[in-house]
């Protein structure tokens, strides 16, 4: 966020408001269970209630949201259960994503991995735990793209945004060893080998599996 409000900028609106509250979501500055009031939430960004309103029934089809009848809307619980099954999706769609983009690599979409692995590197470095967490997203959505797999891509985006949620909750400690392994995979995609590159995507999201369960202090995790 900039200092400039919502309202001010020259993007849809809903768009807006819609990934600035994801954004404070996923952040935990809105904490789970926390009710969101369409009159702060407007106030806050600086947009009237309309668009508000549009972005949490947007946030409630992604399952950021809950919205209770006569009630009103709540910031969505992330329960263990639902993260076991999110990395379950996670360890196939990813290693899938890993392989073809070590099939279709070639030397420019290996230096763009590169580039943002670069960018993940410094902010791991300064302690940017927002910005790792996004640059961890974007690393994801970039062997995606690499994959060049439109029903593929369609399945990765909105999965990620919820990986997000749940990297946020341990990227102060997974931050170095997501970077790392990060690393690991681009050099088997860019090798252009793809049992390596899924074994390693695979791998990478099991760590995540666990980090994220020893967090949250899961019996037998």
């Amino acid at each position: 966020m900039t200092d400039l409000t919502l309202g001010g900028a020259h993007l849809p609106l809903r768009d807006q408001v819609t990934a600035e509250i994801r954004r404070l979501i996923i952040s935990g500055e809105l904490a789970q269970g926390e009710r969101l009031v369409e009159d702060r939430l407007a106030a806050r960004l600086g947009v009237s209630r309309n668009p508000v309103r549009e972005s949490i029934r947007v946030l409630a089809a992604e399952g950021f949201v809950l919205v209770i009848p006569r009630i009103g809307a709540t910031v969505a619980r992330l329960s263990p259960a639902e993260a076991e099954e999110l990395f379950d999706v996670r360890m196939a769609i990813e290693g899938l994503a890993a392989r073809l983009a070590a099939r279709k690599r070639t030397p420019e979409t290996a230096a763009r991995l590169r580039k943002v692995l670069d960018s993940a590197r410094e902010a791991v470095e300064g302690g940017q735990l927002e910005r790792v967490a996004d640059l961890n997203t974007a690393f994801h959505l970039a062997v995606g793209e690499v994959a060049g797999n439109s029903y593929l891509n369609l399945m990765m985006a909105p999965m990620l945004l919820r990986a997000q949620w749940v990297f946020r909750q341990t990227a102060a400690v997974r931050g170095p060893h997501s970077w790392s392994e990060h690393l690991s995979l681009c050099e088997a995609i860019a090798a252009g080998d793809e049992d390596e590159a899924q074994a390693r995507a695979v791998a990478h999201v099991a760590a995540a599996r666990r980090s994220f369960l020893a967090a949250v202090k899961v019996p037998n995790a």
